[in-house]
């Protein structure tokens, strides 16, 4: 698997992997169990503490994205559509939220912003 962690990044890096992996299985390169490396393997391949790779796995697992067997190892979990419709949802808002904010803090009214968000809509 082949994902790719940027130090200098302000992302955390358990973050980076979180995010790289559900990439992969919201594009279906990464199919319905398929196995994950080990936390080990993952740690040694991307040159990270195991913790690391242990709470990108954790958070995964969480999400619904992965199933951990305990002596078997971690496996993409049913790729269920509404799941991921549901995260690409929450990205959007969440990067909505983050333009009104730069919005506001660029001394914008909401009035210019909804009107700068219907002429962005329109192309």
């Amino acid at each position: 698997m082949k994902l790719i962690i940027n130090h200098s990044s302000m992302q955390p890096i358990y973050e980076q992997i979180v995010d790289q992996i559900k990439g992969k299985i919201m594009q279906g390169e990464l199919q319905e169990e398929t196995m994950l490396p080990s936390v080990r393997t993952l740690a040694k391949e991307l040159k990270v503490s195991a913790l690391t790779a242990k709470k990108a796995y954790d958070t995964l697992e969480e999400e619904g994205f992965v199933i951990t067997v305990h002596g078997k190892g971690s496996f993409v979990a049913c790729a269920n559509q509404e799941l991921m419709l549901e995260q690409k949802r929450k990205e959007v808002e969440t990067d909505l939220e983050m333009a009104i904010r730069k919005g506001r803090s660029c001394g914008m009214s909401d009035q210019e912003m909804k009107e700068l968000f219907e002429l962005v809509l329109e192309d």
